[in-house]
Formats: structure tokens, sequence, C-alpha cells
């Protein structure tokens, strides 16, 4: 029901780990955008508008292509996240991108700390120059991701996929209490 095609959550996954950072993609666009790190993020922000997954792609969380995202023009965090670090390889500026549970963002030489943009509440990064890889448990509340999921997964899914999860929760649930019935019959029998 979320995931029509499997195919994509698993591709999805593999590209939180090897996310695909295209500077061929956007050579085009180059010339466009600044040198400076964060001028170039605040004219990705701006270029490429904030959209969840299920309003673009039509399923509840999916890592796009950097193609992809330029052709949709839109995108959540791990879109535009590809798109700004693309640019940055492009343009030989040194980047990191990093995943929590919530969030994707690109770290750079000067950038501002958010709440959800920092150090502590990174799960994952990947350097792109030497490959090195880091994990860690993120420091984020339980409040917040409770509240990031709902805003992005329950809140934009479509009205029709919410009531086919919920009708199949329910016959799932269904068929556990028939199976447990008649095995409690088949216990009384013995």
């Amino acid at each position: 029901m979320l995931y029509p095609n499997p195919f994509n959550l698993i591709i999805s996954m593999q590209r939180v780990f090897s996310p695909d950072v295209d500077p061929d993609a956007v050579r085009f666009v180059l010339g466009d955008y600044p040198s400076d790190p964060a001028a170039i993020e605040e004219v990705v922000l701006e270029r490429i508008p904030y959209y969840y997954d299920w309003e673009v792609h039509n399923m509840p969380w999916y890592f796009p292509t950097t193609r992809a995202v330029l052709e949709k023009g839109r995108g959540d965090c791990k879109a535009r996240a590809i798109v700004l670090g693309s640019i940055l390889e492009a343009k030989h500026i040194p980047y990191r991108i990093n995943s929590s549970p919530i969030h994707v963002w690109v770290e750079y030489e000067g950038k501002v700390e958010t709440s959800i943009e920092n150090p502590r509440a990174r799960f994952y990064q990947q350097d792109p120059e030497t490959g090195k890889k880091f994990f860690q448990i993120p420091d984020i509340g339980l409040r917040e991701v409770m509240n990031s999921t709902w805003r992005g997964f329950w809140h934009p899914m479509p009205d029709g996929r919410k009531a086919l999860l919920l009708s199949g929760i329910f016959v799932l649930a269904l068929i556990r209490v028939l199976l447990y019935k008649n095995r409690a019959v088949g216990i009384d029998k013995i």
C-alpha cells in the first residue's frame, strides 16, 4: 500500500549511504550560482521548493537522484541536499552530507548550526573526498522525531492510501484474532 513498487524503498535505503551526488547534472546551472557555499545553499533552497515525498513521488519516503530532482523542480531535504552537494562538488568546495532519522543536510565550512543541522543530530555522515563513514546515535528528542514523522508521513498521505493502510491493519488484526480462536478451539478438543 505504501510502496506499490518495493524496489523504490530498497534503492532509497542504498542512497542514504551513497547519495546520488552528480556534478555533471548541475553543470548547466553553475554560472547562475555564487561561490560562497552559504549563498549557494540559499539559492538551492529558493529554486527547489520544499515538498514532501508523498507530494512529489507518491510514496512516503524516497531518496531521488540529482537529475530527478532537477526534472521535478521540487523535493524535500534529501532532494535539496543532493543538489547542493552536486553544485558544491562541481565547484570543488568541500562538503559532507549528513543524515539523521528526520533530516538530511549538507555540512560545509562556515555552515551555521540549527536544532536539526548539527553534529549531535547526525546519525550518518560520509566524506566524499575520503570516503570515510561516520555513525553515531543521534541526539534528537523522541517528540521531535514523532512530530516530524506526523508532518512528513501521515499528514500529506493521500486519503485513499490512509484508508488502505488502516483497513490493512484491521484485516491483519482480524486474521490474528480468528487464528487465535481456531487454535483455542483445537486445543479444547484434545
